[in-house]
Parts: C-alpha cells; structure tokens; sequence
C-alpha cells in the first residue's frame, strides 16, 4: 500500500554555484554522493538530482525537510539505479512503519528531478 508521494524539482545552475561551498557540500551530501558526482562531466547534475531525492523523500514521508536533507537520506549509485540510504534513526523509524521506498532520477537542461513512492510493505504476501 503506498503511504506517500513526493516529487521535487531542483535547479541545476543553483548546485552548480554552491560547488565552490566547501562547507556546504559536506554538511549537505555524503561522501559517496560527492565521490561519484565529483568523477562526473557535470557534478552538479548529479547533485542536484541527489537533492531532488531528499525533499521528495522527506514529502512523501512525511518527515521534516531538515531531519532529511541533512545526510539523514543519501543516495548510493549502481548500475540497476540510485538505491536511498538512511541515517540510523531514519532507518530505524522505516523498519517500524515497514516501509520500503522507490525513487526515480531524470535530468534535462538546467533541472534534475526526483520522484518518490513511499509503501508499506506487507509481509504477508497471501492477501
């Protein structure tokens, strides 16, 4: 059953101004997003995208915006698509609502857009 929607659109250009933002870089994206977005052509494509993710998370949760941006959710890239990582207490709250969430990533001209269902999952499958 989903429990949440959440989309979120973000500004390239705006990202790619706050590259030179040390400080902000690290408060706000986990090492493994910097480390793939920096091994990029356009990093901050990337990053915006990973950005997008958390405010669509954040509102299809229903969590506060603050409690996710700030490393509270990161996404870890593979080849089969970005998988979203949770701090611990994040992580602790979705194994006791049993959620399991699904995120899709695009990008086009100066916008990087995510989009995030939120579902509880149901253990038992016989229904």
């Amino acid at each position: 059953m989903i429990r949440g929607v959440g989309v979120d659109l973000c500004r390239i250009s705006r990202i790619e101004r706050l590259l030179q933002d040390e400080h902000f870089l690290k408060r706000v994206f986990h090492e493994e997003e910097r480390d793939y977005a920096m091994k990029k052509a356009n990093p901050a494509r990337h990053l915006a995208a990973s950005f997008a993710a958390r405010e669509a998370f954040a509102k299809a949760a229903g969590l506060d915006f603050f409690k996710v941006v700030l490393q509270g959710m990161w996404l870890h890239r593979t080849p089969e698509g970005p998988v979203p990582c949770f701090s611990a207490n994040i992580e602790q709250w979705m194994d006791e609502q049993k959620l399991k969430v699904h995120i899709s990533l695009s990008h086009d001209g100066d916008y990087a857009i995510a989009f995030i269902i939120v579902e509880v999952s149901s253990h038992d499958r016989s229904l």
